[in-house]
């Protein structure tokens, strides 16, 4: 199976070469999108946003008070720290490399792992984390519902409901993180019709972005990632994704980072193990360790001579903003599916998309999901009505499902998140 995906892939890849897209079509797919996406059980609100900084940046969230979010994500730092490996509490250092916070409000799974479905999930694993902040929820909801500024502060963002608790804390802390959109750069000016933006270094890079270096299998769309969780060869034994899904065919892979600030984000991948591009080009081209569980993605027997190297480097350098830039002024949109739903039982894979996206069905009807895709794809549900884990399903297989319960119920794949399925189950 593992053969066929490559072989399906590679087949695709030759199709692209033969008849690559233009200049003006691939500008297209990087384009900035105008509005910043909020979820529509946690709405933008200025009253949040405020609420959220003041606890990003407040000790308090930690056990000993020394330790805030800012601590590790630092702006000047691409919301990272600078270092290869952080230290909480106890003062040891842990087993990840700290990611940077850039445009998360234009992704769902979150950390190196995806363990967290969204942002207000995510807020909850640092601050209990032994090894990080190793705060006690309880107490911590004490010590801030005693602040009289505090009080006044959730009230205002919470007017429904303004006991201060664990839930309405990570809510205020995933409204403001969703506001850290990366600033606007020389490539953007580029890709709005500045053709003086890049000169012919960083143009003939982006094009290796998007052809031989075959960066762009994983690296796409505007904040330069699509989301997935693949192992690129890396030689050590953290199971990333795998251990989250208990599932092998993910072992070692992990969240492809958005390469949006890049020059302020050093040093590179999950263990910090990489100071420089040239040492994460140098691991593309030399560096990958053979496993089974390599994707078809990632690119093999890569080889860019001294120029290439050169052009992609200052193409991804265009990435980066100036000194002091700031990010654009903060659009928000309430997201929710609007796309009618199809009455249909049968849903198929491909390109990492599900074909329809939006499906109705009746309780206790069966469905398929169809993987016409080249890449193994993991249905999940996760709902309280009902839980669903396929395992892995190669391509050409089939999954069954069957809703128990009438509403509205979220299918993605554990592999690759951004793909979804909303289905509708009436009675």
């Amino acid at each position: 199976m593992a053969f066929l995906a490559v072989s399906v892939l590679d087949s695709r890849a030759a199709v692209q070469r033969a008849n690559p897209p233009t200049l003006a079509k691939l500008k297209e797919s990087f384009r900035r999108p105008a509005t910043t996406p909020f979820p529509a059980d946690n709405p933008f609100t200025e009253e949040k946003r405020a609420l959220g900084e003041k606890l990003f940046n407040d000790t308090r969230l930690s056990a000993n008070n020394a330790i805030s979010c800012a601590s590790c994500h630092q702006p000047n730092k691409g919301y990272g720290d600078g270092n290869p490996l952080s230290s909480g509490v106890p003062g040891r250092s842990l087993a990840r490399h700290t990611p940077h916070l850039w445009n998360l409000a234009f992704g769902r799974a979150q950390f190196w792992d995806g363990r967290a479905r969204g942002l207000e999930d995510q807020v909850g694993f640092p601050i209990q984390n032994p090894d990080e902040m190793a705060q006690d929820p309880e107490k911590m909801v004490a010590q801030l519902s005693a602040d009289a500024d505090y009080k006044q502060r959730f009230a205002a963002a919470f007017p429904q409901n303004a006991a201060i608790s664990m839930e309405s804390i990570a809510r205020a802390l995933a409204t403001y993180e969703r506001t850290f959109v990366s600033p606007l750069t020389r490539f953007d000016r580029w890709i709005g019709g500045d053709n003086k933006a890049l000169n012919a270094s960083e143009v003939r890079g982006f094009r290796l972005f998007n052809g031989k270096a075959q960066c762009a299998n994983c690296h796409s769309g505007w904040n330069f990632t699509d989301q997935g969780f693949y192992d690129i060869g890396m030689p050590d034994e953290d199971r990333g994704r795998g251990a989250v899904l208990r599932l092998p065919v993910a072992d070692h892979a992990f969240k492809t980072p958005g390469l949006r600030e890049l020059r302020h984000s050093a040093p590179y991948m999950h263990d910090g193990s990489m100071a420089t591009l040239t040492d994460v080009i140098k691991h593309y081209q030399t560096g990958i360790v053979a496993r089974s569980t390599l994707p078809p993605e990632l690119p093999r027997n890569l080889k860019l001579d001294a120029r290439e190297r050169r052009d992609l480097i200052a193409f991804l350098d265009t990435l980066s903003s100036e000194q002091g830039a700031k990010s654009p002024a903060l659009v928000a949109e309430t997201t929710k599916d609007t796309s009618p739903a199809v009455q249909i039982s049968t849903v198929s894979q491909d390109d990492k998309t599900f074909h329809p996206g939006h499906i109705g069905v009746k309780r206790g009807e069966r469905m398929w999901i169809v993987n016409n895709d080249s890449r193994t794809h993991n249905v999940r549900v996760f709902n309280p009505a009902f839980e669903f884990d396929s395992g892995a399903q190669e391509p050409g297989e089939i999954v069954e499902m069957t809703f128990p319960a009438a509403g509205s119920f979220l299918v993605f794949c554990g592999i690759h998140p951004k793909m979804e399925l909303t289905v509708d189950v009436a009675d």
